[in-house]
Protein backbone atom coordinates (compact mmCIF):
# COMPACT_ATOMS: atom_id res chain seq x y z
CA UNK A 1 0.00 0.00 0.00
CA UNK A 2 1.52 3.23 -1.31
CA UNK A 3 2.01 6.58 0.91
CA UNK A 4 0.94 9.77 -0.36
CA UNK A 5 2.40 13.04 0.56
CA UNK A 6 0.75 16.32 0.93
CA UNK A 7 2.78 19.42 0.36
CA UNK A 8 1.20 22.04 2.40
CA UNK A 9 1.91 25.84 0.90
CA UNK A 10 2.41 27.96 4.62
CA UNK A 11 0.77 31.61 3.72
CA UNK A 12 3.48 34.17 4.38
CA UNK A 13 1.68 35.44 7.48
CA UNK A 14 1.43 32.10 9.20
CA UNK A 15 4.21 31.24 11.77
CA UNK A 16 5.65 28.20 12.88
CA UNK A 17 5.06 28.81 16.68
CA UNK A 18 2.57 27.54 18.81
CA UNK A 19 -0.56 29.40 19.33
CA UNK A 20 -0.40 30.08 23.07
CA UNK A 21 -2.28 32.90 24.49
CA UNK A 22 1.84 34.84 24.49
CA UNK A 23 1.47 33.83 20.76
CA UNK A 24 -1.91 35.63 20.23
CA UNK A 25 -1.00 38.89 21.59
CA UNK A 26 1.99 39.16 20.00
CA UNK A 27 0.42 38.58 16.38
CA UNK A 28 -2.44 40.99 17.31
CA UNK A 29 -0.14 43.68 17.69
CA UNK A 30 1.44 42.17 14.33
CA UNK A 31 -2.14 43.57 12.92
CA UNK A 32 -2.61 46.26 14.77
CA UNK A 33 0.60 47.34 13.42
CA UNK A 34 -0.16 46.82 10.07
CA UNK A 35 -3.34 48.20 10.35
CA UNK A 36 -2.02 51.47 11.68
CA UNK A 37 0.56 51.76 9.12
CA UNK A 38 -2.26 51.80 6.31
CA UNK A 39 -4.84 54.50 8.47
CA UNK A 40 -1.16 56.38 8.74
CA UNK A 41 -0.25 56.04 4.97
CA UNK A 42 -3.59 56.23 3.27
CA UNK A 43 -5.48 58.98 5.65
CA UNK A 44 -2.80 61.01 7.33
CA UNK A 45 -4.84 63.92 7.53
CA UNK A 46 -7.48 61.81 9.24
CA UNK A 47 -5.00 60.43 11.82
CA UNK A 48 -3.35 64.36 12.49
CA UNK A 49 -6.93 64.95 13.69
CA UNK A 50 -7.89 62.44 16.25
CA UNK A 51 -4.15 63.15 17.56
CA UNK A 52 -4.59 66.44 18.16
CA UNK A 53 -2.41 68.15 15.68
CA UNK A 54 -2.32 69.65 12.19
CA UNK A 55 0.52 69.85 9.16
CA UNK A 56 1.95 66.81 9.69
CA UNK A 57 1.08 64.61 6.84
CA UNK A 58 4.48 63.69 5.86
CA UNK A 59 5.71 62.67 9.50
CA UNK A 60 2.54 60.39 9.75
CA UNK A 61 2.93 58.79 6.25
CA UNK A 62 7.02 58.24 7.44
CA UNK A 63 5.53 56.67 11.04
CA UNK A 64 2.91 54.38 9.08
CA UNK A 65 5.80 53.00 6.76
CA UNK A 66 7.68 52.21 10.35
CA UNK A 67 4.60 50.64 11.54
CA UNK A 68 3.85 48.34 8.40
CA UNK A 69 7.07 47.60 8.19
CA UNK A 70 7.06 46.19 12.30
CA UNK A 71 3.56 44.39 11.89
CA UNK A 72 4.96 42.53 9.06
CA UNK A 73 8.48 41.66 10.62
CA UNK A 74 6.04 40.62 13.67
CA UNK A 75 3.92 38.42 11.26
CA UNK A 76 6.37 36.81 8.99
CA UNK A 77 9.65 36.10 11.19
CA UNK A 78 10.28 32.96 13.12
CA UNK A 79 11.66 35.22 15.64
CA UNK A 80 9.27 38.69 16.08
CA UNK A 81 11.48 39.60 19.51
CA UNK A 82 13.55 42.29 17.45
CA UNK A 83 10.14 43.50 15.57
CA UNK A 84 8.34 43.98 18.78
CA UNK A 85 11.71 46.22 20.40
CA UNK A 86 11.30 47.79 16.99
CA UNK A 87 7.66 48.60 18.33
CA UNK A 88 8.85 50.04 21.37
CA UNK A 89 11.38 52.23 20.01
CA UNK A 90 8.40 53.37 17.66
CA UNK A 91 5.96 53.92 20.90
CA UNK A 92 8.92 56.09 22.18
CA UNK A 93 9.02 58.56 19.07
CA UNK A 94 4.91 58.58 18.77
CA UNK A 95 4.96 59.89 22.92
CA UNK A 96 8.18 62.32 22.00
CA UNK A 97 5.85 63.90 19.24
CA UNK A 98 2.84 63.68 21.29
CA UNK A 99 4.42 65.64 24.37
CA UNK A 100 5.49 68.15 21.72
CA UNK A 101 2.01 68.42 20.26
CA UNK A 102 0.71 68.89 24.01
CA UNK A 103 3.13 71.66 24.28
CA UNK A 104 2.24 73.51 21.19
CA UNK A 105 -0.44 75.94 21.07
CA UNK A 106 -3.01 75.94 18.34
CA UNK A 107 -3.23 72.03 19.11
CA UNK A 108 -6.29 70.06 20.42
CA UNK A 109 -4.93 69.79 23.95
CA UNK A 110 -7.34 67.12 24.96
CA UNK A 111 -6.81 64.82 22.03
CA UNK A 112 -3.45 64.86 22.22
CA UNK A 113 -3.74 64.05 26.07
CA UNK A 114 -5.96 60.90 24.90
CA UNK A 115 -3.68 59.66 22.21
CA UNK A 116 -0.67 60.16 24.85
CA UNK A 117 -2.75 57.55 27.38
CA UNK A 118 -3.73 55.31 24.25
CA UNK A 119 -0.24 55.20 23.20
CA UNK A 120 0.85 54.53 26.76
CA UNK A 121 -1.16 51.48 26.78
CA UNK A 122 0.20 49.71 23.66
CA UNK A 123 3.25 50.74 24.82
CA UNK A 124 3.22 48.31 28.03
CA UNK A 125 1.65 45.50 25.56
CA UNK A 126 4.85 46.18 23.43
CA UNK A 127 7.21 46.00 26.41
CA UNK A 128 5.71 42.94 28.13
CA UNK A 129 5.85 40.71 24.83
CA UNK A 130 9.14 41.59 24.02
CA UNK A 131 10.60 41.11 27.24
CA UNK A 132 9.11 37.79 27.25
CA UNK A 133 10.21 37.03 24.24
CA UNK A 134 14.08 38.48 25.35
CA UNK A 135 13.53 35.84 27.94
CA UNK A 136 12.21 33.15 26.12
CA UNK A 137 15.34 33.19 24.18
CA UNK A 138 13.71 34.53 20.87
CA UNK A 139 14.76 38.12 21.39
CA UNK A 140 18.34 37.66 19.41
CA UNK A 141 20.78 40.54 19.03
CA UNK A 142 20.58 42.24 15.92
CA UNK A 143 23.62 42.91 14.37
CA UNK A 144 24.79 45.70 11.71
CA UNK A 145 27.92 46.00 9.81
CA UNK A 146 29.40 48.55 7.21
CA UNK A 147 33.37 49.57 6.33
CA UNK A 148 34.44 52.41 4.18
CA UNK A 149 38.04 53.69 2.96
CA UNK A 150 39.44 56.76 5.20
CA UNK A 151 42.10 58.71 3.89
CA UNK A 152 44.27 58.80 6.66
CA UNK A 153 46.86 55.82 7.99
CA UNK A 154 45.30 53.14 10.89
CA UNK A 155 47.46 54.89 13.32
CA UNK A 156 45.10 58.07 12.71
CA UNK A 157 42.28 56.03 12.70
CA UNK A 158 43.00 54.19 15.20
CA UNK A 159 44.25 56.86 17.63
CA UNK A 160 40.73 59.21 17.40
CA UNK A 161 38.33 56.16 18.26
CA UNK A 162 40.11 54.84 20.28
CA UNK A 163 39.20 57.78 22.39
CA UNK A 164 35.49 57.10 23.04
CA UNK A 165 34.97 60.71 24.45
CA UNK A 166 35.34 61.92 20.48
CA UNK A 167 32.55 59.11 19.67
CA UNK A 168 29.34 61.89 19.56
CA UNK A 169 31.73 64.27 17.03
CA UNK A 170 29.83 61.76 14.44
CA UNK A 171 27.69 59.27 16.35
CA UNK A 172 24.51 61.98 16.29
CA UNK A 173 22.51 59.79 18.70
CA UNK A 174 25.33 59.97 21.26
CA UNK A 175 25.26 63.06 23.45
CA UNK A 176 28.50 62.05 25.30
CA UNK A 177 30.76 59.50 26.34
CA UNK A 178 32.95 59.72 29.17
CA UNK A 179 36.35 57.91 30.02
CA UNK A 180 35.68 56.46 33.58
CA UNK A 181 39.07 55.05 34.38
CA UNK A 182 40.95 51.87 33.15
CA UNK A 183 38.73 50.54 30.25
CA UNK A 184 35.67 51.10 31.43
CA UNK A 185 33.36 54.17 29.87
CA UNK A 186 29.88 56.38 30.59
CA UNK A 187 28.20 56.39 27.69
CA UNK A 188 24.74 58.62 27.20
CA UNK A 189 22.41 58.76 24.16
CA UNK A 190 19.12 60.63 23.39
CA UNK A 191 16.48 58.97 20.65
CA UNK A 192 13.01 60.62 20.81
CA UNK A 193 13.44 63.05 23.38
CA UNK A 194 14.59 60.00 26.04
CA UNK A 195 17.77 59.73 27.13
CA UNK A 196 19.66 56.32 27.64
CA UNK A 197 22.88 55.81 29.56
CA UNK A 198 25.51 52.80 29.93
CA UNK A 199 28.61 51.48 30.96
CA UNK A 200 30.80 50.22 28.76
CA UNK A 201 34.02 48.21 28.77
CA UNK A 202 36.80 47.18 26.72
CA UNK A 203 37.34 44.07 25.65
CA UNK A 204 40.47 43.67 23.06
CA UNK A 205 42.45 46.57 21.98
CA UNK A 206 44.90 45.87 19.54
CA UNK A 207 46.76 49.14 18.04
CA UNK A 208 46.61 50.63 15.09
CA UNK A 209 44.48 47.01 14.40
CA UNK A 210 41.34 46.29 16.25
CA UNK A 211 39.62 47.81 19.15
CA UNK A 212 36.03 45.89 20.87
CA UNK A 213 33.99 46.36 23.88
CA UNK A 214 30.82 45.53 25.42
CA UNK A 215 28.13 46.71 27.55
CA UNK A 216 28.59 46.14 31.16
CA UNK A 217 26.02 43.57 32.85
CA UNK A 218 23.20 45.04 34.39
CA UNK A 219 23.40 47.96 32.04
CA UNK A 220 20.08 49.29 31.36
CA UNK A 221 20.96 48.74 27.24
CA UNK A 222 23.11 45.92 25.75
CA UNK A 223 25.05 46.33 23.26
CA UNK A 224 28.75 45.51 21.67
CA UNK A 225 30.82 46.47 18.84
CA UNK A 226 34.24 46.27 17.17
CA UNK A 227 36.24 48.21 14.80
CA UNK A 228 38.33 47.04 12.79
CA UNK A 229 41.60 49.30 10.52
CA UNK A 230 43.21 47.74 7.77
CA UNK A 231 46.14 49.86 5.65
CA UNK A 232 44.24 50.04 1.97
CA UNK A 233 45.83 48.28 -1.28
CA UNK A 234 47.85 50.96 -3.31
CA UNK A 235 48.68 53.28 -0.10
CA UNK A 236 44.97 54.78 0.11
CA UNK A 237 44.61 54.75 3.77
CA UNK A 238 42.96 53.02 5.92
CA UNK A 239 39.56 50.07 5.66
CA UNK A 240 37.50 51.23 8.42
CA UNK A 241 35.39 48.19 9.29
CA UNK A 242 32.70 48.77 11.70
CA UNK A 243 30.52 45.92 13.69
CA UNK A 244 27.63 46.41 15.94
CA UNK A 245 25.85 43.78 17.90
CA UNK A 246 22.59 44.86 19.84
CA UNK A 247 20.63 43.60 22.44
CA UNK A 248 17.08 44.26 24.39
CA UNK A 249 16.54 48.12 24.98
CA UNK A 250 19.47 48.84 22.73
CA UNK A 251 17.33 47.45 19.81
CA UNK A 252 14.97 49.83 20.21
CA UNK A 253 16.72 52.59 20.24
CA UNK A 254 18.90 51.38 17.37
CA UNK A 255 15.23 50.74 15.28
CA UNK A 256 14.33 54.72 16.20
CA UNK A 257 16.84 56.08 14.73
CA UNK A 258 16.60 53.94 11.76
CA UNK A 259 12.57 55.33 11.59
CA UNK A 260 13.81 58.91 12.05
CA UNK A 261 16.25 58.53 9.17
CA UNK A 262 14.07 55.98 7.10
CA UNK A 263 17.03 53.74 6.88
CA UNK A 264 17.99 50.45 8.11
CA UNK A 265 20.61 50.44 10.90
CA UNK A 266 23.32 49.45 8.92
CA UNK A 267 22.76 51.95 6.48
CA UNK A 268 23.18 55.00 9.55
CA UNK A 269 26.39 52.85 10.42
CA UNK A 270 27.58 53.46 7.11
CA UNK A 271 26.45 56.97 7.58
CA UNK A 272 28.22 57.56 10.62
CA UNK A 273 31.21 56.16 8.72
CA UNK A 274 30.71 58.96 6.19
CA UNK A 275 31.25 60.91 8.54
CA UNK A 276 34.35 60.02 10.57
CA UNK A 277 35.74 59.75 7.16
CA UNK A 278 34.98 63.99 7.11
CA UNK A 279 36.10 64.44 10.54
CA UNK A 280 39.62 62.54 9.68
CA UNK A 281 39.91 63.95 6.52
CA UNK A 282 38.71 67.31 6.68
CA UNK A 283 38.43 68.54 10.46
CA UNK A 284 34.47 68.40 11.03
CA UNK A 285 31.58 66.93 9.75
CA UNK A 286 30.22 68.64 6.11
CA UNK A 287 25.93 68.79 5.86
CA UNK A 288 24.29 68.14 2.54
CA UNK A 289 24.02 72.39 2.26
CA UNK A 290 28.17 72.01 2.54
CA UNK A 291 28.03 73.55 5.57
CA UNK A 292 30.20 72.37 8.88
CA UNK A 293 28.00 70.90 11.28
CA UNK A 294 28.04 71.48 15.17
CA UNK A 295 26.89 69.51 17.74
CA UNK A 296 25.59 72.50 19.31
CA UNK A 297 23.49 73.59 16.87
CA UNK A 298 20.07 75.03 17.23
CA UNK A 299 18.46 71.59 15.47
CA UNK A 300 16.07 69.72 17.42
CA UNK A 301 16.77 65.86 17.93
CA UNK A 302 14.51 64.77 15.21
CA UNK A 303 16.90 66.95 12.98
CA UNK A 304 20.08 65.47 14.43
CA UNK A 305 19.11 61.62 13.86
CA UNK A 306 17.75 62.35 10.26
CA UNK A 307 21.25 64.20 9.00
Amino acid sequence: MGTTTQELTRSPFTSSRTHTSEDKLVRGLGWFSVGLGMAELLVPGAVSRIAGTRNHRSLVRAYGLRELAAGVGILTSAEPGPWLWSRVAGDMLDLASLGSVLGTPGNSRGKAVFSIASVAGVTALDVMCAQKLSRNGNGHAARAEANLIVNVSPQQCYEFWRNFENLPQFMNYLQSVRNTGGQRSHWVAEVGGKTFEWDAEIESDVPNERITWHSLPGSEVENSGAVEFERAPGGRGTIVRVQMDYGNMMQALAAAVATVAGKHPEQLIRKELVRFKQVMEVGEVITTEGQSSGRRSGSTWMDRIAR
